[in-house]
């Protein structure tokens, strides 16, 4: 077992872990944060997306070790009480969301997207979410919520 220390959507944990255990399960398995959801454990569907030091991860690909000493938020993070981050609050009046697994994923890579292309094109949102995958939606609506919260509601 090695012992880590993790700051989690605002709080300090600090774990005795197995050094092969993958982010996506400490967050899930021993945190508590279920919204970081399991999709395909090979890095292929982005369910799994986190931001890890305020960068966009695939917790799926990572160590919990390695998350030692980081600051990692996951989509419960992003509310402030009952109020949506205004991410989750566009996917859900964009009907960006259909079954709802792929979307924990999607926000905090848009999210990470917008950081680095604050007025993206639908095409660059296109490619910047290329490594998230979703099997219901189409994709436009998704399109359509990051495009509300960049301020470009181009629809």
């Amino acid at each position: 077992m090695t012992r880590i220390s993790v700051h989690v959507d605002g709080v300090q944990y600090t774990d005795e872990v197995e050094p092969r255990t993958l982010l996506v399960h400490h967050l899930r398995e021993r945190l508590g944060k279920t919204g970081t959801v399991v999709g395909c454990d090979t890095s292929n569907c982005g369910a799994c997306t986190v931001h890890l030091d305020g960068e966009s991860v695939k917790s799926c690909t990572v160590l919990a070790v390695q998350a030692d000493g980081c600051d990692v938020t996951t989509v419960e993070g992003l509310a402030k009480g009952e109020e949506l981050h205004p991410m989750q609050q566009a996917f859900k009046d964009c009907h960006g969301l259909q079954c709802g697994y792929c979307t924990p994923g999607m926000i905090m890579a848009s999210l990470d997207l917008l950081k680095d292309t604050p007025d993206p094109s639908e095409q660059e949102i296109r490619d910047g979410l290329e490594g998230n995958l979703c099997r219901c939606t189409g994709y436009q609506n998704i399109v359509k919520a990051v495009q509300q919260v960049a301020g470009g509601d181009r629809s």
